[in-house]
Parts: structure tokens; C-alpha cells; sequence
């Protein structure tokens, strides 16, 4: 069989791949930094106006985690069907409707469904959008990883927005049931992000699409037809861990600072914070990503995360916890940046798909183990510290099995 033509080619300067990335960034911010990690600040006074306990408050972001899998595992089938800016923008619109829906339901079975449709929608936004940052990155090479980190980066524009949205309307929504009104307005900042997708998906489109061959057609042994697993078996295996650690961290901090004392403007600074370092870390680790063909940057970037996820859990200094906020917010993005780039680093672009989808595949089921796995540790002695005592070893044992990863 003939090999895949090679992808259209476009002419972009620095300059515009630069805003390109920044607008496809918004995709991020949807995907993960509003329908994943707003949760976090909605999960205290639901918590509380519902009765839950921490297992089934943790059980709603396994939802997520579940419905992310599943979206993951339909989203290559899509790519070769559909063009990648189209799926953006359908999983986006679907998200948006997702997120709005879970703000009429209090009982436990629709909120957990709103839950799960909203995670499968958000793969379909995650893996089209870094799909086209790899090939954005592609077009001008000494800028891939600014433009990888540019696009991961967008999740801190959806937790810094949450983190100022969140609480501003729990101050002011009508009683009971409060929280409801803060879905409606982060669906609301969903429409707007999904508005902002268009341009890139518009102009990016022509990346996705195939010209046909100069002349005559390329043995198929030119380019394998299938990604060679076992190769990057510790990889993959690093980043399911990183899934099961950083998960619990992203929902239950908020919950941690509560225990702890610490008010609405305290949590919404340190919220805040967080999202402006995911931001700033697409330059922090831009030439490492650049640099790293193996499973170096995974590994740093896991045991790093492990620091900061240790921290508060050992310690309610609030200098000790911002600077845990901070070191996360720094660090978290780049290790999901990481594996696209060791993807891009180490299989041709007709296997990026089925690679960035892999490593979405291990994280998402990563992500199912974590949040009800430390829920249920918190219910127990211990609490929630314990359960960020859990995390942390399981992104420090992430990182040593990273570490094994070596190019292919």
C-alpha cells in the first residue's frame, strides 16, 4: 500500500504562529482548565449543600476521567475521517452544552452523567488541538516547543478565569443550590472560548489537508503503519502514573485550603496563581522540550510534581502552599507537552495521531484511578493530606520509570 501523502504545507511567520497557538490555546482552556479543573472550586459547597462524601465528590472527576477515556479512544477514529478543526470545534460546542446542563441537576446519577459526557467531549477538543499544535510547531521548527507549550499553556487561561469567576458568583447567586449558577456562567465563558477557536481552526485546517505525490507512490515501508508500543512502554507507563498523582491534587487542593482555614480570596489568589505559572511554563520549558528525545523531561517534570503536590500536605504555612500552587502550576502542562513532543521527536506525522491519542488514552485512565482512589483514602484517618501523601508517590514513581525511556 501507498504511504499517506505528505500534509499541505502553509506559509506562517514566526509572529503569526506565535497568535495562532495563543488563539488554538483556547481549546486547552476548555478541555481542561474549565470542564476538568473549575470542578475543584465548585467541589466545597456542593459538597456541602449535597452531602457527599469525598469518595463521591472524587467519584464526579473519575466520571470526567471515564468519559475523556472513552472520547479518547473514539477521537483517531475521527481524525481520519474528519478533518482535526472540525472535530475542535464540534467537541468544543459539545463541552459548552455539557457544562451548562450540569448546573439543572442536584441528584448524584445526572451530575455524574454531565460528568462523563463532558470529559468524552473534552478529549475530542485536547488531542485535535495538540494534533494541530504538533503540526503548527512543524512549520516553523526552531519555535515547536514555544508553540506546544503556547497551546498546553491555555489551561491556565481557564483555571486563572474559574478561579476569578467561581467565586464571584457563589458570592452573589441565590440561595439554595448556589453553585449552580457558577456552571451556567463557566459555560457561558466555554461559548466565548469556542468563538475564539474558529480563526485557528480556519487557517490550520490546511495543515490537516493532503496533497498527492510529485510523482508515483512511496513504498510502505517508508513509513510504518503502526506505532511500536513496546518501545515507548516506560513512557507511556510514566504518564498513566502522572494521570493517577496530579488528578487528586487538581481536585481536592481547594477542599485541603478549606480544611485549612483559608477564605474565598485566599483560595481564589492561590487558584489564580496557579493558572498564570501553566501559562508562563510554556517558556520555563520550552527548550527542554525541545532538547529531550527520550523520557528526560517526563521525568523531571514528574518529580518535580511530586514536590509540589508533598507540600501542602505536610504543611498549612501559606508561603509553603502558594509556592506548592506556583511549582504546580509550573510544572503540571509541560509533562502532558512533554509526551507530544517525544511523539514528534520519535514518529513520522502520519503516526502523530495515533500517538498523542496513546499517551491521552494511559492519562485518562490514569485519571480514573486517582480521584476516587484519594477520595476514599481521605474519607479514612488521615484525610485529604494523606490522599496528597498517596499522589505524590505515584508521580515520584512515574518519574524513575520515565527516566527508562530512551528515543527510539
Amino acid at each position: 500500500m501507498p504511504s499517506p501523502p505528505p500534509l499541505a504545507s502553509l506559509s506562517i511567520s514566526p509572529l503569526r504562529s506565535l497568535w495562532l497557538a495563543v488563539a488554538l490555546s483556547m481549546g486547552a482552556a476548555i478541555s481542561l482548565g474549565i470542564t476538568r479543573f473549575a470542578y475543584a472550586l465548585l467541589l466545597p459547597p456542593m459538597r456541602e449543600d449535597l452531602g457527599w462524601s469525598y469518595t463521591l465528590a472524587g467519584g464526579m472527576n473519575t466520571a470526567n476521567a471515564l468519559g475523556y477515556l472513552l472520547g479518547a479512544l473514539v477521537t483517531p477514529w475521527l481524525l481520519r475521517r474528519v478533518a482535526p478543526g472540525a472535530v475542535l470545534l464540534v467537541g468544543a460546542a459539545m463541552a459548552t452544552v455539557f457544562m451548562g446542563l450540569s448546573g439543572f441537576f442536584t441528584q448524584a446519577t445526572p451530575l455524574l452523567a454531565q460528568r462523563l459526557l463532558a470529559g468524552g467531549a473534552s478529549a475530542l477538543v485536547f488531542i485535535a488541538g495538540g494534533l494541530l499544535a504538533a503540526r503548527l510547531g512543524a512549520q516553523v521548527p526552531g519555535r515547536s516547543g514555544l508553540l506546544l507549550g503556547l497551546y498546553y499553556g491555555g489551561t491556565g487561561w481557564g483555571i486563572s478565569l474559574s478561579a476569578l469567576l467561581v467565586p464571584a458568583v457563589l458570592g452573589v447567586a441565590p440561595a439554595p443550590h448556589g453553585w449552580t449558577w457558577a456552571w451556567w456562567a463557566l459555560a457561558l465563558a466555554c461559548v466565548a472560548a469556542t468563538l475564539a477557536l474558529l480563526w485557528p481552526a480556519r487557517v490550520l485546517s490546511g495543515l490537516a489537508a493532503p496533497v498527492a505525490a510529485a510523482s508515483g507512490t512511496t513504498p510502505a515501508a517508508a513509513v510504518p503503519d503502526r506505532v511500536r508500543w513496546r518501545a515507548l512502554a516506560p513512557a507511556l507507563l510514566g504518564y498513566g502514573l502522572f494521570g493517577v498523582g496530579y488528578i487528586a491534587y487538581m481536585t481536592f487542593v481547594v477542599a485541603l485550603l478549606r480544611e485549612q482555614g483559608r477564605g474565598a480570596g485566599e483560595v481564589t489568589l492561590f487558584y489564580a496563581l496557579l493558572g498564570l505559572a501553566v501559562v508562563l511554563s510554556s517558556r520555563i520549558w520550552a527548550g527542554l522540550l525541545d532538547r529531550s528525545r527520550g523520557g528526560e523531561a517526563l521525568a523531571r517534570l514528574n518529580a518535580l510534581l511530586g514536590v509540589a503536590t508533598i507540600l501542602p500536605a505536610i504543611t498549612g504555612a501559606w508561603p509553603v502552599v502558594l509556592a506548592s500552587g506556583l511549582l504546580f502550576g509550573g510544572v503540571f502542562l509541560s509533562v502532558v507537552a512533554s509526551t507530544t513532543a517525544l511523539v514528534r521527536h520519535n514518529l513520522p506525522q502520519a503516526l502523530w495521531a495515533s500517538g498523542i491519542s496513546a499517551f491521552t488514552i494511559v492519562f485518562a485512565a490514569g485519571q480514573i484511578v486517582g480521584p476516587t482512589v484519594v477520595g476514599w483514602i481521605a474519607d479514612g484517618p488521615g484525610g485529604l493530606a494523606r490522599g496528597l501523601v498517596f499522589s505524590a508517590c505515584a508521580l515520584w514513581v512515574g518519574a524513575l520509570v520515565a527516566w527508562r525511556q530512551r528515543p527510539l
